[in-house]
């Protein structure tokens, strides 16, 4: 008897043991798989057909907690997606395949998981050689797939479009989401934490953007990596060439791309590169430093605070008074913690919430605001940014465009009774003291110093007046500080330097220009500026200290100013070669074809920092050649920018729909569309078409010109021949589409041009002045055009066909002027672009005459 039943009890517990056989390329409704039912094959009860993925209840990280219904690459062992990410299960857990669909419950009977409703009954249930996991119904209709509910990775084959994000997993052993997402947006892939960006597609060195098509979807494939849109590819990012591959957001928010190769997974990408650019590189409130030796970044803490205890792995404040709030979850005093001079990595891809800000009024907007967990605040431009829903680590500073003074929200500890806010007071109160009295110690030292100074230069003036030397009224700056100001002139200084103005060297719409030497022998431009609206000197000085803060070696510099009494003067570094316009169309020596690219170049770098590398983004409105001056070498430098807010009310009224100069203006200024950076772009791409033509692009032809004039440029090649206005960018279009690019050149050059070399500066052009402002390139792309880092894209012909109307009117305007004698007034006009005749033909084509409508800005 007790042989029996020992022998029933081996045989029961070997038929518990025992492990199903796994299935091939797909199985049918009412299955049931388990860990343990399949546990001889790890989980294991599905391959593919050929045996490349498997799906399988995992324990990932060896782990024996959680288990997931995975699809994993079978060579590397590598998890391309789960189910149940957030909902594991034990060992004993099961996934249970019915007509209706997938069900994982755990062993408690509780529903973890389950595909949604289907709109007919799952007839199979098949991985497929990509990795897809598919529920077919009897017409073998897809019902549901794995590929179109991404996790946190996309293999070859799988789209993630627009609207769909990644989210990352807890860690190698726990596929729990967390709150990194890569997003994929009509126009771009960015990174978040809580909400903040820390990286974008877009804005990597590697990836080169291809057209300004919309975004549809993200791929990747045996090439490389790309964005998707209607047309064909938008961003591409070229790898060798592998079988498989694989784009995963890590557990610690890097997007990155990897191949299998032999045994290995090997990393091909990773965005962002930076090791301090992620936001928890060196926990929260962590101070990262980057590594020059490594990539692997040093972290500490910012002043007043200290690692923390625990596995937190970021910093606390020193006083102990005083802990780290979470977003909206507390209701104590706060304070905030002042952290010097440092970065954010949220700032470099948000927009402030406040400009021209006193550092009071940031603090109060970050005190009322309940997720706003500290904010950074830029002294030189008074920019706020705040930093809401979660604190990440702080970067250490560099003395970058980035670096801000930062202050951390702190939660004041509250106490029982009065002895223990003695207590407190005499152990950790030291910082709130000061916080409270230093201010008020700071204000009245700084009054006594404005009193002290006013008074000493009342004295002055008094004794100047009673001398002669200066009229009580005239006034100076000593009485106030403006951050970020530039070097400051008396009136006299100026006047002296320029020999009373006496070398006049240009105008514009902020007043006249003139050559001055200052006593150091420096030679500069003097402006001076007429009819500003800021009345107020502080204001003016306000703006000059945005102005002034501004440096980049193909801008202008600004190395002072003055504003004494009513003058208003700014002192700019002198060009010795003048603007761009002279020595383009003048009488001088030809530019040759290095020189104009070189100036294009230089421009364009000028205004891609302008647009993207500034605290402030700026629009210049009024790019021209007028307004590109030249030093030697052909150093290319834009003048005249960020001058906009010096406009009087009365002269901003007059410009409420143009701004800028006719000829160079881009659509969008008539039809009360948004001006963007786009209009500099448009402005910019009419430019090129002239250093290429070496002419004006509205011109005047004569009969007596030659056939090389006539090759030159013209309204309309079939009429090409014959005298009138010539409108050059329709020429332009028209010869790019005959690919007949050396007739664009300018007929100086001679043939010291390639056809290559005008074919690259014509494409880049008719991709600038694109009616539709979203199908420009931005500045930094257009750099790339030009170095060659970024492939030349194929203009949009059907946003070029506005070109074709304007040389239409160009047309009509020059058979009127011809009939009513004009002509010689035209050509005249054309030359000196300057005014239009005051009838009714202006209308017909002053939109694209070289006419000032405003001050540059």
């Amino acid at each position: 008897m007790k042989l029996i039943i020992i022998t029933f009890s081996c045989i029961f517990l070997l038929s518990t043991t025992i492990s199903a056989r796994t299935f091939s390329d797909y199985i049918n409704p009412d299955f049931t798989a388990s860990y343990l039912k399949f546990i001889d094959n790890f989980g294991t009860f599905l391959l593919s057909q050929n045996k490349t993925f498997k799906a399988a209840i995992f324990n990932p990280g060896d782990q024996q907690a959680r288990f997931y219904l995975c699809v994993i690459h079978a060579a590397s062992n590598t998890i391309i997606w789960s189910a149940n990410r957030d909902g594991p299960i034990s060992d004993s857990g099961k996934m249970f395949l019915t007509v209706r669909g997938i069900t994982i419950i755990d062993e408690d009977g509780d529903n973890k998981w389950s595909t949604p409703s289907l709109k007919s009954q799952v007839n199979r249930l098949v991985l497929t050689e990509m990795g897809n996991l598919v529920l077919l119904d009897k017409s073998n209709d897809s019902l549901w797939e794995s590929f179109q509910n991404p996790t946190d990775t996309i293999v070859i084959g799988q789209r993630l479009p627009v609207g769909k994000s990644l989210s990352s997993e807890g860690s190698n052993s726990n596929l729990s989401t967390t709150n990194y997402k890569l997003t994929i947006t009509s126009s771009d892939a960015i990174l978040q934490w809580y909400g903040q960006t820390y990286w974008k597609l877009s804005m990597d060195i590697e990836v080169y953007k291809n057209s300004y098509d919309v975004v549809e979807y993200m791929a990747i494939n045996n090439t490389g990596f790309y964005l998707f849109g209607v047309g064909g590819t938008v961003f591409q990012l070229s790898l060798p060439l592998a079988s498989f591959r694989i784009a995963k957001l890590d557990t610690h928010g890097h997007f990155t791309i990897n191949s299998f190769s032999g045994t290995n997974l090997k990393q091909e990408f990773v965005g962002p590169g930076d090791g301090c650019q992620t936001p928890l590189a060196c926990g929260r409130a962590g101070l990262c430093t980057e590594n020059t030796v490594s990539s692997t970044p040093v972290c500490s803490c910012p002043p007043n605070f200290h690692v923390g205890s625990g596995n937190s792995g970021g910093c606390v404040p020193n006083d102990r008074s005083y802990s780290l709030p979470n977003a909206c979850k507390y209701s104590s005093v706060v304070s905030f913690v002042n952290i010097g001079y440092v970065e954010y990595f949220g700032n470099f891809y948000t927009d402030q919430v406040m400009y021209r800000w006193n550092l009071t009024a940031c603090q109060n907007l970050c005190s009322s605001n309940c997720s706003c967990m500290g904010f950074f605040y830029k002294n030189t431009t008074g920019s706020c940014y705040m930093v809401e829903n979660e604190l990440g680590s702080i970067q250490s500073s560099n003395g970058g465009e980035r670096e801000m003074l930062g202050f951390i929200k702190a939660i004041v500890a509250s106490t029982s009774d009065d002895s223990n806010n003695k207590q407190s007071s005499k152990k950790g109160g030291f910082p709130v003291a000061v916080a409270v009295l230093l201010p008020i110690l700071g204000f009245i030292i700084v009054t006594a110093i404005v009193f002290l100074v006013w008074r000493k230069l009342t004295l002055s003036r008094m004794k100047e007046v009673k001398l002669g030397k200066k009229s009580p009224s005239s006034g100076d700056l000593d009485a106030f500080y403006i951050p970020g100001l530039p070097a400051r002139f008396d009136y006299e200084e100026l006047e002296e330097a320029t020999d009373n103005f006496k070398t006049l060297i240009g105008s514009g719409g902020f007043g006249a220009v003139y050559k001055g030497v200052l006593p150091d022998k420096s030679v500069v431009a003097v402006k001076k500026i007429v009819n500003i609206g800021i009345q107020g000197k502080k204001d003016f000085c306000t703006e000059i200290g945005v102005i002034g803060n501004i440096h980049h070696v193909n801008l202008v510099k600004l190395k002072g100013f003055c504003a004494q009494g009513r003058h208003r003067l700014l002192v700019y570094e002198y060009m010795n070669r003048g603007s761009l316009d002279r020595t383009l169309f003048g009488g001088g020596p030809v530019l040759e074809w290095q020189e104009r690219f070189d100036v294009a170049l230089g421009t364009a770098r000028g205004l891609a920092y302008l647009h993207s590398g500034c605290e402030q983004k700026v629009i210049h409105c009024d790019i021209k050649p007028e307004n590109i001056l030249l030093q030697d070498q052909f150093q290319a430098k834009i003048s005249d920018f960020g001058l906009s807010k010096l406009l009087s009310s009365e002269q901003s009224g007059l410009f409420t729909t143009m701004r800028g100069t006719r000829g160079y203006l881009a659509p969008e200024w008539l039809t009360n569309s948004a001006i963007t950076e786009k209009t500099d772009v448009y402005s910019f791409g009419m430019v090129l078409l002239e250093l290429v033509s070496g002419r004006k692009n509205c011109y005047f032809r004569s009969r007596s010109h030659s056939i090389d004039d006539s090759n030159s440029g013209g309204g309309n090649s079939s009429t090409s021949s014959t005298p009138g206005l010539v409108y050059f960018p329709l020429f332009a279009l028209e010869m790019h589409e005959q690919g007949s690019y050396l007739e664009l050149a300018d007929p100086r050059l001679e043939g010291r041009v390639t056809c290559e070399d005008v074919e690259k500066l014509v494409r880049i052009a008719l991709c600038c002045v694109h009616e539709e402002p979203a199908l420009r390139p931005n500045m930094v792309t257009v750099v790339g055009m030009l170095e060659g880092s970024t492939p030349l894209p194929h203009p949009r012909i059907e946003s070029l066909n506005f070109l074709r109307f304007y040389g239409r009117r160009f047309t009509e305007a020059s058979t009127i002027a011809e009939e009513n004698g004009y002509a010689s007034m035209l050509h005249q006009q054309a030359r000196d672009s300057t005014s239009m005749p005051s009838d009714s033909l202006t209308g017909r084509f002053s939109y694209i005459s070289s006419q000032n409508i405003s001050g540059p800005r």
